[in-house]
């Protein structure tokens, strides 16, 4: 469990972070920093990631809804980080952009960050914000930025070379306030590839669950092979999790234990029975604790969310699914936490 130093050292960076979620941001920073950063409060409004967020990062004041937030009211900061949401300018959606009121919640970060004046502004959102309305929508936010007195940085990092097989390209957006130093952050480019690098480069689709020959256009049918990795974990995933093709297991064991042969055995048992032999292929979906594993998640980090002191409460696999879909990956976040560092 992980949760945010306390401290009233006046030399210790500080952070507030919007569109928390789960603690993406939290938990990557953590690592990266050796829990050395304090966050001094976060903004998010789904019931189900405030009650997991709670349970890891006990103490952290909710401000709720970014929209409402009184920025005089905040404490100050150091750094403003967060993904603000993608669905206005993901290609997944309707891609309506500031349109939406998804999308003009980035004006909310600039109104706060125009009042308590960070030293970084450290944000995240999908690959399509690059080119959404021909990039006019980007222009704005690097407009915006500027205006407020910020020089700014940007690159499209992909989890599947940090360490998670998960093909998900995102936009980092990094924001540095002039006169206060700040160096570049992403001047090493993507050289992080010869690093990270060691998985499959690209999802392998075998078929959909309709055909095993078909690819088909509908994304929710299609079949992955667990040779490769997975396309972007997406919120949602509670609809139909992504099914991957996995060889099955004929179990010969009373316990009824079956062992996949990308883990671990159990203990071999004085019985002598074997735990199980392959047995041609099956089609399953994702786990919550697979989609946490690709977003670089301790494993379980969602099964429960805390209510209160005494009482913590099961979130059921719909709501993971989607607090996970709509998370930062952990590793990434870690990564450029460090070059922030």
């Amino acid at each position: 469990m992980t949760e945010t130093k306390k401290t009233k050292n006046s030399n210790i960076t500080t952070y507030f972070s919007m569109f928390s979620g789960i603690g993406g941001f939290e938990l990557g920073i953590s690592k990266a920093t050796n829990n050395s950063w304090e966050c001094i409060g976060h903004s998010e409004i789904n019931k189900y990631a405030n009650q997991i967020y709670d349970r890891h990062f006990r103490g952290v004041k909710n401000y709720g809804d970014a929209t409402k937030i009184i920025p005089d009211e905040l404490p100050n900061f150091d750094m403003l980080c967060g993904g603000f949401p993608c669905q206005a300018f993901s290609i997944a959606g309707k891609r309506k952009g500031f349109e939406d009121t998804r999308g003009t919640l980035f004006f909310d970060i600039a109104r706060i960050a125009a009042v308590k004046k960070p030293k970084i502004i450290f944000l995240e959102n999908v690959k399509g914000l690059l080119n959404h309305d021909k990039g006019n929508t980007f222009a704005k936010i690097l407009s915006t930025l500027d205006e407020l007195g910020y020089d700014v940085e940007w690159n499209v990092l992909n989890s599947k070379n940090f360490g998670v097989p998960q093909n998900r390209e995102r936009v980092f957006i990094i924001g540095h306030l002039r006169g206060t130093g700040g160096r570049k952050v992403f001047s090493i480019g993507e050289g992080c590839k010869k690093i990270f690098n060691t998985m499959a480069k690209k999802p392998i689709i075998i078929g959909t669950t309709k055909s095993n020959t078909a690819k088909g256009t509908n994304s929710r049918s299609w079949v992955h092979d667990i040779k490769g990795i997975i396309g972007a974990v997406n919120s949602t995933e509670y609809k139909q999790p992504k099914q991957i093709m996995v060889q099955a297991l004929r179990n010969f064991s009373r316990n009824g234990r079956l062992s996949h042969k990308d883990g671990y055995v159990g203990s071999i048992q004085t019985s002598g029975n074997e735990e199980g032999i392959w047995q041609g292929d099956r089609i399953r979906r994702l786990t919550p604790k697979e989609c946490e594993r690709l977003q670089g998640f301790p494993d379980d980090w969602t099964e429960y969310g805390k209510i209160n002191d005494n009482q913590w409460e099961r979130i059921s696999d719909a709501q993971r699914y989607k607090c996970l879909g709509n998370a930062v990956t952990v590793n990434v976040i870690e990564y450029v936490a460090r070059l922030i560092k």
